[in-house]
């Protein structure tokens, strides 16, 4: 097995219905699909060895999935009527994939939150818009 490029990347938006179905989120640039952290407790007593602290894995979370797109202001994935700005202005968790270009054409999983969409429109530049999707439950593969 060998690296490969990441162009081709898909950001897929579920419209909630049964069954459900997923449509790509348009202009995605660069993304980070998620971020899994796991809190730890402490567990030292008096009697760890050597009087190190000792710690347990307890709770998992998936962290935020975020991205930069060309902010299209009048698509159905973006705007403020139905798209991630809609999901944010009324609070609605909704399921994501993110589809990876490999050859087995991996798929991570996840319900979230669109918790900011900031656009931002240089002087000198293109109309974009940073998001962030604040994971909630488990990040699958298949």
């Amino acid at each position: 097995m060998s690296a490969f490029s990441s162009f081709g990347v898909l950001l897929k938006r579920g419209n909630g219905g049964s069954p459900e179905t997923f449509a790509s989120v348009a202009e995605v640039k660069d993304i980070k699909p998620f971020a899994l952290k796991a809190s730890t407790k402490e567990t030292t007593s008096h009697s760890s060895a050597g009087g190190w602290k000792t710690f347990k894995s307890v709770l998992i979370e998936g962290g935020s999935c975020t991205f930069k797109l060309n902010f299209l202001p009048e698509d159905a994935s973006h705007s403020f009527a139905a798209g991630l700005a809609a999901d944010l202005i009324n609070r609605q968790e909704r399921n994501y994939q993110v589809v990876l270009p490999d050859t087995g054409a991996t798929v991570y999983s996840f319900a979230a939150n669109v918790t900011e969409f900031s656009p931002d429109g240089p002087v000198e530049g293109i109309l974009e818009t940073d998001v962030t999707l604040e994971i909630t439950g488990a990040v699958t593969e298949s």
